[in-house]
């Protein structure tokens, strides 16, 4: 046997074992991005649910006479800016998570006004299709929280695999960078105020 053909023989089996080494590490980060990804797209479509909720509670709340317009008012525009902010999944950046996240904050800030302020309206308060969308506003509200959770959770995967030596070599190689998270509405840390006004 040539004493050259031993090193060429071991140079090969390093070089496969490395390239199965990058497909696996590439195969794998591409899997657990789709999957963060998907999970993106899950939390868009929570939103879009509780957006077409409450475009169905608008319409039952505008039929109300002597309704607060203003507070009607803030909602549907809130809701016009939460439907126009979305975020393509491929593009999933910090600022742009933060846009959307400001976006759906100032809805749920409106909606919270408006349900509040049904409060003085008995009729309303006795409208069984109202309580209904009430009842899945709150099923979605849960939706929401699961959805972003399960997001975050898939993000954590995809960002531990990527982040961990020496697949960090790759990562960088390969194009892959971390997700961003979907963090806690500022000021969510602190407790709400709870006042009980008994009629």
């Amino acid at each position: 046997m040539k004493k050259w053909l031993i090193p060429l023989i071991v140079v090969v089996v390093i070089g496969f074992g490395l390239y199965q080494w990058a497909v696996g590490f590439n195969n794998t980060a591409v899997e657990y991005q789709a999957d963060a990804k998907t999970a993106w797209s899950n939390v868009e479509s929570s939103y879009q649910r509780r957006n077409d909720l409450i475009g169905n509670l608008i319409k039952t709340v505008q039929g109300a006479a002597d309704f607060e317009r203003t507070t009607l008012r803030e909602v549907i525009e809130a809701r016009a800016k939460a439907t126009s902010t979305t975020i393509d999944a491929g593009n999933l950046t910090a600022d742009n998570i933060a846009q959307f996240q400001q976006a759906q904050t100032g809805l749920s800030g409106a909606l919270s006004k408006l349900l509040v302020s049904v409060e003085r309206y008995p009729e309303l308060r006795a409208n069984q299709n109202f309580l209904e969308l009430q009842s899945q506003l709150e099923g979605t509200e849960n939706r929401i929280n699961v959805a972003r959770d399960r997001y975050n959770e898939n993000v954590n995967i995809y960002d531990k695999h990527i982040s961990k030596f020496p697949g960090t070599i790759l990562a960088g190689w390969f194009g892959f960078d971390e997700m961003p998270r979907y963090k806690a509405d500022p000021g969510s840390e602190n407790a709400p105020d709870v006042n009980f006004e008994f009629n």
